[in-house]
């Protein structure tokens, strides 16, 4: 008689291996691997093989050139979220909300789904809370008179089982992916678990048409829990973040968007009464700079398609070590190490024995190239201790050579500023020599960096 082979099955993603190892070579999780007799590696196999000529078998592939109408997408009545989901939410996707604990994921959650219940069937499906809780919660928020159908389980199949029997164009909100299970064996947050809740919810939605909210836990890092799969599974992913320098303000931001743009953001103010759109941001930012400071400018940012002005602030102090220390909050420390050194090589300005701290106003991190211009701009304000004149603004990518070089959507820049009285708008030049339209006077384009100390009198007080 044969002798029994011994094989390891994986059992985060069923994959069979000749020999234990510590890492799944197929899905790449550690210590996964489990003994399994050769009659149970070949049932794991066969049963997948089986499964795929099943399933298979009944595909028709539709022509490319056939026509459809596109699936209606349907307003949340939150100004701030339809703007980061590119206006609202497309029938049968699927969104993943995530946030840090107490930034407000199951109060935002209950404000869009009592809004929406009002025209369409809403089912809160949730594994964390009960229904007295979620009760509190709608009448601290003056939403308890609305019809939103409420489910306290963590039984996945049976809220699937639910969501069937729903009719198209209904809102469904899971809370959360991670306190859901799906009749696995497998502990809450691993790989196979989030993966068979997935698996479990997503296609449901698609198939159905049946908008569908995951809610999802994050590390303290502040990056997703959980396998990166969910994220690559679902249509829009979105982050909660609680801005505690600011307060009470949240940034709903857009990490992945298959209907609209990937890298908006939405504003809120926390309160009584829950999440509050904020409908002008760069007023907020702006509120309590420090007039007649030196080391300070305004930038204006673009974030997704929104414009904001930014307060950028600068310090330059001497050094009481040997090395100046360099240090950047809200912004890429390597970027502002970079434009040092191009300080050093094209301006002739020595900060090697200087510490210099650079920081944006508010919290927001900010990624754009564009607030180059408005570094450098607030740097040589702090080394020369002359504030930046009132009414200034800037933006500008600075290249290593100390050009200045064009950025995206000037236009909305401009307009963003002039909207705010700001007189003079410190830009590049246009590309094409076209110029946008703004007030006489107000543009101000250089083209090195080099103008900035040659005309200093022109952008800095006395």
């Amino acid at each position: 008689m044969a002798a029994t082979k011994t094989t390891y099955v994986c059992s985060a993603c069923n994959a069979s291996h000749a020999k234990w190892e510590g890492k799944c070579s197929d899905c790449g999780e550690w210590n996964t691997l489990e003994e399994a007799t050769g009659s149970l590696a070949r049932k794991a196999v066969g049963s997948r093989s089986s499964s795929f000529s099943t399933t298979h078998s009944s595909l028709v592939p539709t022509d490319l050139r056939s026509k459809s109408a596109p699936p209606p997408r349907v307003s949340t009545h939150n100004s701030e979220f339809d703007r980061v989901l590119g206006g609202g939410l497309v029938e049968g996707s699927a969104v993943l909300l995530a946030g840090d604990p107490g930034a407000g994921k199951s109060t935002l959650l209950m404000q869009v789904l009592a809004a929406m219940s009002r025209h369409q069937s809403v089912l809160y499906a949730s594994g964390e809370e009960s229904k007295d809780q979620i009760r509190l919660r709608a009448e601290r928020l003056g939403v308890a008179d609305t019809a939103v159908q409420l489910v306290t389980s963590n039984d996945a199949l049976g809220i699937a089982g639910l969501i069937e029997r729903m009719p198209k164009g209904s809102i469904v909100a899971i809370d959360s992916v991670h306190a859901m299970d799906a009749g696995i064996d497998s502990s809450p947050g691993s790989v196979a678990q989030v993966k068979a809740v997935a698996s479990l919810f997503v296609p449901l939605a698609k198939d159905k048409g049946i908008t569908t909210l995951l809610i999802n836990h994050v590390t303290k890092e502040g990056g997703f829990a959980g396998p990166q799969l969910l994220r690559h599974a679902v249509d829009v992913s979105l982050t909660l973040q609680n801005d505690t320098s600011q307060g009470y303000i949240r940034v709903l931001r857009a990490d992945k968007n298959r209907f609209g743009a990937d890298d908006e953001i939405g504003l809120f103010e926390m309160d009584e009464q829950g999440l509050v759109a904020i409908t002008n941001p760069s007023e907020l930012f702006m509120a309590q700079r420090a007039a007649g400071a030196f080391g300070t400018a305004i930038f204006a940012s673009l974030e997704g398609t929104r414009p904001l002005l930014l307060e950028v602030q600068a310090l330059v102090t001497p050094t009481t070590f040997g090395t100046g220390r360099r240090q950047a909050t809200g912004w890429d420390s390597q970027r502002l190490n970079m434009l040092l050194a191009m300080i050093t090589a094209r301006l002739g300005i020595q900060l090697g024995d200087r510490d210099i701290y650079l920081n944006v106003a508010g919290g927001l991190k900010v990624t754009d190239p564009g607030m180059d211009l408005a570094v450098i701009l607030a740097i040589l304000s702090a080394y020369l201790q002359r504030p930046v004149r009132d009414g200034v603004v800037a933006f500008g990518e600075i290249g290593l050579a100390g050009e200045i070089r064009g950025v995206l959507r000037p236009e909305a820049r401009i307009r963003e500023a002039e909207s705010l009285g700001f007189s003079t708008i410190v830009c590049p030049n246009f590309r094409g020599g076209k110029t946008p339209p703004a007030a006489p006077g107000a543009l101000k384009c250089l083209d090195r960096v080099a103008r900035l100390l040659e005309q200093q009198d022109r952008f800095f007080m006395p």
